[in-house]
């Protein structure tokens, strides 16, 4: 019963969505419609409300969507959904700004000479809106308005030219800030976190270990990280599309000719006119996509950034009749950014830590640069209410919006909290887990339903009903071990072909609204068929070349002030590779080695002695470890051969044997709540003993020797992880007593200067007592304690202290604490100045191996050392064999 009211579920979905019922009250409509018709059914003919669910009953499912819907507001986690206002007030202002109109009609000028420069100017201008407006239906109409005459005026062929003006106007789904990837973020992070629960059950089930390393976890993404990972993506989909023009043009002249404008001369006031047109939007893209790229803004603050530069550029954009001082608030806002980056380049800005004149001359200047900033957008903001109440009506259009996309969101989540509560998420993970080939096979079937769903669904229905089942499969399979992000944004590819396919593609839909009559709808659906393959083989390039999407993320994650520092476990079979690489490649390493075994270390005491020497040797076994790593890598990769067919076979097996197991469980649950006279009762004790004899038949399918097979192959792959865990140790150790012997080496000079002040202490030792004087000598200690290797002289120095803070001073023990504090700082000034010589030695080596045995002792990586890193983790990596 639970199949038939997960079936009567998507038929009631499917009907109001077809016969035009609101999306927001469809999805929720539909599953408080199915869960109530259960409960009746159940208590009716069960006399339990709970019998037709496939787990818990109707409080608990309908309890379920309301805590989904009070999440999607209150969770701390999602408050990435606050940029959605934001960047849709951005795109509406901006259109109606009509920037769209100056920037088609310029490079319209720019590109017409070239075979195709029509349809070219018209996907480079969708992608500036796309960046900035974001709105397929403000910038299809835009553009059809304006470029479709022309183009067809130019005897451009219709499909050629629908085709492009429609495709280029999709191209804010992808091209960041787009609303879709803000909501596929949102539905990825919660998808990751259920991912990795999954994946944490398969390995406690394949290893029975209680807890999976890290390094095998799956890691979530925002909507920062999906901004960076659409942007090349967006790009090369940008560059098809041009390139397919041209090629067009090439071999198709007469469909698409140059356009030869003989009142356009290309002189000075020209190329004026095409910065003045081109620049304000560029910048306003700069400043977005720059601050996130940068890490210097959230997603929320760039959308923020967004909507005041709109708010700006409209105060000059807006056709209106008071022209005076029209560029008054765009120049006050480039004074005011100019000085809060002068403030910020060469002034301390922290209003907490102002010490001297210089810090508070630059936090005045940030803050006049504040108040005329707030001045600008004011100034905006009246200009823009002023010119036929725009300002408002964009609030109302942002609001509207917003709502819209909200209570989408909202009924998405009771829709998705009734499908598993007639177990739909279950049959979907059958299913998928069932398919051959693994998980290409099930991405390919997700991406055909995907792309079959965008013939009818919009592209939030999709985002917000399909991911949050599906993405939890996808992302917890090991053998792909594909990253939230890149799957996110192949979905976004995917979900981007919705508005071309027809019947139901929205910018068909937008260009038929304004297209001339002499276009045929059908030339329309003629003209998108080449841009939805393109998008295909764009979604087929950026599934086979997944650093496409993973590189950008990473590589800002690790050069950004918050970047993992190198011990991250997530990060350590990247650098050993990295490490790998430098020392086969650069022979340094293993030059200061030797070089500082012949080094007389007879001037440093003992126990400094000591360190320096198990450090050399500590180097010379990381060094062997690293052999070691690659023979045990080589090993398992020879054995993984022959290993990984039968690791399928028996996984695949134990899939089938825990579907069967879970099905025996449910249906011994259900005679355990029947009455003996029950008629299915005899129905269902036979399905039992069916299944009893399938578990014996699959179970028997499993080789006799897999055990044995198992725990051999699982010697390798644990003989390399002894072997990385022993290099790790001894990198560290080679590296860290090395260099804290270099800082104290290198503070011989500060050390020195603290004999005066250590001087000064006798008098207070000899006649001082109490609090007052107890801090005077305090302070003398956190001079000493700043000093490398002093921490003896310093202890020495605190026990004298603590003898004058008492009530009853112990002069006898004071003194006898500070004279002990004399002679250890006089002894080791002594071995200071004699070790001096060894200074260069010592740092030699410090420096020899910090940049590949001393990598994980740094704070953070450099600059080469990140990139190195960007580029390994941006591919997906096979962990399946750990599994």
């Amino acid at each position: 019963m639970e199949i038939f009211f997960l079936i009567l579920l998507v038929v009631i979905m499917a009907g109001a969505l077809g016969s035009g019922y609101p999306v927001a009250f469809a999805l929720p409509g539909a599953a408080i419609i199915t869960i109530g018709l259960a409960a009746l059914t159940g208590w009716i003919f069960a006399d339990n409300t709970d019998a037709f669910f496939h787990s818990g009953g109707p409080q608990e499912w309908l309890t379920a969507g309301v805590t989904n819907l009070r999440g999607v507001y209150w969770e701390v986690e999602r408050d990435t959904l606050i940029a959605i206002p934001l960047f849709i007030f951005m795109g509406i202002m901006l259109q109606r700004s009509k920037i769209a109109e100056d920037l088609l009609v310029t490079m319209a000028q720019l590109f017409g000479p070239v075979p195709g420069g029509l349809g070219i100017s018209v996907v480079f201008v969708g992608a500036l809106l796309a960046a900035t407006t974001g709105i397929v239906g403000a910038t299809v109409v835009a553009m059809g308005m304006i470029s479709l005459p022309a183009m067809l005026r130019s005897n451009y062929s219709t499909p050629l030219a629908t085709g492009t003006i429609a495709a280029s106007g999709t191209l804010g789904q992808i091209i960041p800030p787009s609303i879709v990837l803000i909501i596929l973020a949102d539905q990825l992070a919660s998808a990751a976190d259920q991912a990795s629960t999954l994946r944490k059950s398969l390995h406690k089930e394949a290893t029975g270990e209680l807890q999976m390393p890290s390094i095998f976890d799956v890691s979530g993404t925002s909507a920062g990280e999906m901004f960076l990972g659409a942007l090349i993506p967006g790009l090369v989909l940008v560059g098809i599309y041009m390139t397919y023009i041209l090629i067009y043009a090439l071999i198709r002249p007469k469909a698409a000719p140059a356009v030869h404008d003989k009142s356009t001369k290309y002189n000075a006031a020209f190329w004026g006119q095409v910065l003045l047109i081109l620049v304000p939007p560029l910048a306003l893209i700069f400043l977005v996509l720059g601050s996130i790229i940068g890490g210097i803004a959230t997603v929320n603050q760039a959308g923020a950034i967004g909507a005041a530069g709109a708010l700006i550029m409209a105060s000059y954009r807006l056709p209106g009749k008071d022209t005076k001082f029209m560029y008054g608030p765009a120049l006050l806002a480039i004074v005011s950014i100019g000085l809060l980056i002068v403030a910020l380049s060469n002034f301390e800005m922290n209003v907490k830590a102002v010490d001297s004149q210089q810090d508070s001359i630059g936090i005045g200047i940030g803050a006049v640069a504040t108040v005329l900033l707030i001045i600008a957008l004011i100034w905006s903001a009246i200009r823009s209410f002023r010119i036929d109440n725009t300002l408002q009506a964009v609030m109302l259009e942002t609001a509207k919006t917003t709502s819209l996309v909200f209570i989408i969101l909202l009924g998405a989540a009771m829709l998705t909290a009734a499908f598993r509560g007639f177990g739909g998420e279950e049959l979907v993970r059958e299913f998928l887990n069932g398919m051959p080939g693994g998980f290409w096979t099930q991405f390919i079937i997700v991406m055909l339903v995907i792309f079959v769903l965008g013939f009818f669904l919009d592209f939030i229905e999709i985002a917000v009903v399909v991911v949050p089942i599906v993405a939890p499969i996808l992302l917890s399979d090991p053998g792909a071990n594909v990253t939230a992000v890149w799957l996110g944004v192949m979905i976004g590819l995917n979900i981007q072909t919705s508005f071309l396919t027809p019947p139901f593609g929205f910018a068909l839909f937008y260009l038929r609204g304004v297209a001339p009559a002499v276009v045929k709808t059908l030339q329309i659906y003629r003209g998108v068929i080449p841009f939805i393959l393109l998008q295909l083989i764009a979604l087929a390039i950026v599934g086979a070349y997944p650093p496409l999407v993973n590189y950008l993320p990473s590589r800002v994650s690790l050069l950004s002030e918050t970047a993992p520092p190198p011990r991250n476990p997530q990060l350590q079979l990247c650098l050993e590779e990295y490490v790998a690489k430098e020392l086969s490649s650069d022979p340094s390493t293993s030059e200061a080695i030797e070089a500082a075994r012949q080094l007389d270390l007879k001037a440093l005491p003992e126990d400094l002695r000591d360190d320096f020497a198990d450090g050399i040797a500590a180097a010379g076994e990381a060094l062997a470890q690293m052999d070691a790593i690659a023979e045990a890598d080589d090993a398992v990769m020879e054995a993984a051969v022959d290993y990984r067919p039968q690791l399928t076979l028996v996984r695949n097996l134990q899939k089938q044997i825990r579907s069967l197991e879970e099905e025996r469980e449910e249906d011994a649950t259900r005679i355990s709540r029947m009455a003996q006279d029950h008629p299915d009762r005899a129905t269902l004790e036979a399905r039992i003993a069916e299944i009893d004899e399938e578990l014996a038949e699959v179970e028997a399918r499993i080789p006799e020797d897999w055990e044995e097979v198992h725990d051999s192959f699982a010697e390798l792959t644990a003989a390399e992880d002894r072997a990385r865990n022993l290099y790790r140790r001894a990198a560290d150790n080679a590296y860290e007593d090395a260099a804290e012997i270099l800082a104290i080496l290198e503070a011989n000079e500060a050390y020195a200067a603290l004999e005066g002040p250590l001087n000064d202490v006798r008098d207070l030792i000899e006649t001082g007592q109490g609090e007052a004087d107890a801090e005077r000598i305090e302070e003398i200690e956190d001079l000493i304690d700043a000093v490398p290797g002093a921490g003896d002289v310093e202890s020495a120095l605190a026990s004298a202290r603590r003898e004058i803070d008492e009530d009853e001073v112990d002069r006898d023990a004071a003194l006898a604490d500070y004279e002990e504090a004399l002679a250890e700082y006089a002894a080791q000034q002594q071995w200071r100045t004699d070790a001096a010589s060894l200074l260069p030695g010592i740092r030699a080596y410090v420096e020899g191996i910090e940049g590949t045995l001393g990598i994980r002792s740094q704070e953070r990586f450099t600059r080469e050392q990140a990139l190195a890193l960007a580029a390994c983790t941006a591919r997906h990596r096979d962990v399946s064999l750990n599994f």
